[in-house]
């Protein structure tokens, strides 16, 4: 009869209007249903119990509610919050040795965006090839070359974090990309090539958690999918070799491995898989590696999945922002307040990127006037393009009315590079700029203000920050420029994408 008691009364929980108390702690939780079985026992005579009943049956509900407390730890799990840090931004560990121009930017992102949109097309990207690694070391001389299949550029405008790797941990930049899966970072002893970086080599024989993957492993058949390319086997150790390729030429060679992987003191994961880079070279700059965020069961993300939640969120800094970074990466379960969220969209062809609808696009509250057909272009959205890219039909209508609100305050300017809508001043003389609004599916937006619209690109020149999509590709993606300060979500359990206004503090 007790047990019989003890249901009944949990059905009506579930089915009764119950009081709203925060339930993000323990003690909220247990608040939560005192009240609620406080309430149900007042108000059924038959629900009610009596004496030593009552308090055995109240004793059951707080061991119940534990127990269900720590066996949702995957959902209500503190989110792991690291700082993300712009490549050129201040005390940046990562900032060029060398003066590095704004041209240098563009060139490297339109060879990002070219991969990205062949990629999309379901085009190659050309027959290159890396040179055999030296004997002894990861393949045999008789291999001949690997052949680079498409990939994607990890482009130039990029954003890192800081991890730790091996035990004890040693911490490195890695760079941050959501259009890529497999992390990687260069390793000891570099037996072919490593690019000089910032932080020491990570050295895995120093680790007394590190070991390599085989042939026959899991992740090892993982790695198609993960990088588009097929992975080899070192004949000797039978160990599993990766190739991360990329659509401008870089690439990095090396083990298949796992060590502990070090989030913040207390948020670590065993046995993350990784490649240890033994041959890389390309536009990496000076970070160590590269920390794929994309849904690929390789990602960081994915791995993290099981113990956070199969989400994280970003805010990425500006430039200008402090020692601190000024951005956030957090990975876990996302609050549905204040984001507004659209559909995460997948294509069959890359299912590991991220998609969206966009639907509309106004400048100064005003629509464009293209028809609705005209936005039914693949839109994704993407950490590593710097620029916001259009279809050129798409982009046209908006210099236009771009151009004809600016054109009355400012005098127009020569193009810069890709850059074609160029005006007279400073980015901080230029303050009067119409608002440009882009609509997605569901009614979520970004709401873009002169920071996130205008790009400075010479002294005294400053620039519309969007650019059409070259050839024929008939792509939008939203870039990294547009993205800054405001809060994105990725809550890939349940395939939506969240915006937020606001700061990244």
């Amino acid at each position: 009869m007790e047990a019989f008691e003890e249901g009944r009364e949990r059905k009506m929980v579930h089915e009764k209007k119950l009081p709203s108390i925060s339930c993000k702690s323990l003690e909220g939780m247990i608040i939560w249903y005192m009240v609620c079985y406080l309430s149900l026992a007042s108000s059924s005579s038959q629900a009610k119990p009596k004496g030593m009943l009552y308090s055995y049956s109240y004793l059951k509900w707080i061991v119940f509610l534990r127990q269900q407390f720590i066996s949702n730890q995957t959902f209500m799990h503190s989110s792991i919050h690291l700082n993300i840090y712009h490549v050129h931004g201040h005390d940046s560990s990562l900032t060029p040795n060398s003066s590095s121009l704004i041209s240098d930017v563009l060139l490297h992102d339109e060879e990002h965006v070219k991969a990205l949109s062949d990629r999309l097309a379901n085009k190659g990207l050309g027959t290159g090839s890396v040179r055999p690694p030296k004997s002894g070391y990861l393949l045999e001389p008789n291999s001949a070359s690997i052949p680079l299949n498409p990939g994607l550029s990890i482009g130039s405008g990029n954003y890192y974090v800081k991890i730790g790797l091996g035990s004890p941990p040693k911490y490195y930049a890695m760079i941050l990309d959501t259009g890529s899966s497999l992390p990687w970072l260069q390793c000891k002893p570099c037996a072919v090539y490593c690019h000089a970086q910032a932080d020491p080599l990570y050295d895995p024989s120093v680790s007394k958690t590190y070991k390599k993957l085989s042939c026959a492993s899991a992740e090892c058949s993982r790695l198609k999918a993960a990088t588009l390319n097929d992975p080899l086997c070192e004949t000797d150790s039978n160990a599993c070799l990766y190739t991360a390729s990329y659509g401008d030429t870089s690439f990095s060679i090396g083990y298949l491995s796992q060590d502990l992987l070090t989030l913040t003191s207390t948020q670590t994961l065993p046995q993350f898989t990784y490649g240890c880079g033994q041959d890389n070279q390309g536009l990496f700059g000076r970070a160590a590696g590269i920390i794929g965020l994309s849904r690929d069961k390789l990602s960081m993300l994915a791995q993290l999945s099981t113990k956070y939640g199969h989400a994280f969120s970003y805010c990425l800094p500006t430039a200008n922002s402090g020692s601190s970074g000024g951005g956030f990466l957090s990975i876990g379960s996302i609050s549905p307040t204040p984001y507004k969220f659209t559909p995460m969209l997948t294509d069959s062809k890359n299912p590991g990127l991220y998609f969206l609808r966009l639907t509309a696009i106004t400048v100064s509250g005003r629509a464009l006037g293209l028809t609705a057909s005209m936005y039914r272009v693949p839109t994704l959205i993407d950490s590593g393009t710097v620029l916001t890219r259009l279809p050129m039909s798409m982009y046209a209508a908006l210099r236009q009315a771009f151009v004809k609100i600016m054109s009355t305050k400012y005098a127009q300017a020569p193009a810069y590079s890709i850059l074609d809508t160029c005006f007279k001043g400073s980015l901080k003389s230029i303050s009067a700029v119409p608002e440009i609004k882009m609509i997605f599916q569901g009614g979520a937006d970004l709401t873009l203000r002169a920071p996130n619209i205008l790009i400075e690109a010479d002294k005294g020149i400053t620039c519309l920050a969007f650019a059409g999509s070259s050839g024929t590709n008939q792509v939008a993606i939203i870039g990294n420029r547009q993205q800054q300060t405001y809060n994105i979500a990725y809550d890939v359990s349940t395939s939506r994408i969240g915006f937020a206004p606001g700061s990244c503090h």
